[in-house]
């Protein structure tokens, strides 16, 4: 039977190239001479530091567009609330979000079944397995899920006939 999977990933390549050249910036840049701002990468969290709100806020802006320029969705990442310490150091972690969660899982299955194709939907795990008779069922749940907008981003793989 033809299937395909619905996955949300994020390229850890692209966020690190994208990490690498907002902390080349940071070195670069005349607002930060001199100032204790640093940029973190770890695992699926990008650590930021600064001496107040609004050098935070100026790293995030620079973190943030250094990752869409990288063609990683900002869907799949999630800006927390800065820190500011009583002597006005701020601290600020942005998540990366890999894989589907099971609440927005619930929500891709409950879309397709009520699209009124006939397919199969059946989670598993972080992804979604779609199966069908044929593969136009499977293409036009591609394009259905594609065209309605869920809370993270999506990539279709394993399409197999």
């Amino acid at each position: 039977m033809p299937s395909f999977d619905i996955v949300s990933e994020v390229n850890s390549m692209e966020i690190e190239n994208a990490v690498n050249q907002a902390n080349k910036e940071l070195a670069n840049r005349f607002d930060f001479k001199g100032s204790k701002a640093e940029i973190l990468l770890e695992k699926n969290e990008i650590k930021l530091s600064a001496e107040d709100k609004f050098k935070i806020k100026a790293l995030e802006e620079m973190v943030l567009g250094k990752l869409a320029k990288r063609q990683v969705s900002l869907k799949n990442v999630e800006r927390l609330d800065a820190d500011i310490s009583p002597l006005g150091h701020a601290r600020q972690v942005i998540k990366i979000k890999n894989g589907i969660e099971s609440v927005v899982a619930k929500q891709i299955t409950t879309f397709i079944r009520e699209s009124k194709i006939k397919v199969t939907s059946q989670i598993q795990g972080e992804e979604v397995r779609v199966t069908g008779k044929n593969r136009d069922d499977l293409q036009a749940v591609i394009a259905a899920v594609r065209g309605h907008d869920f809370p993270v981003a999506l990539q279709f793989q394993n399409f197999r006939d």
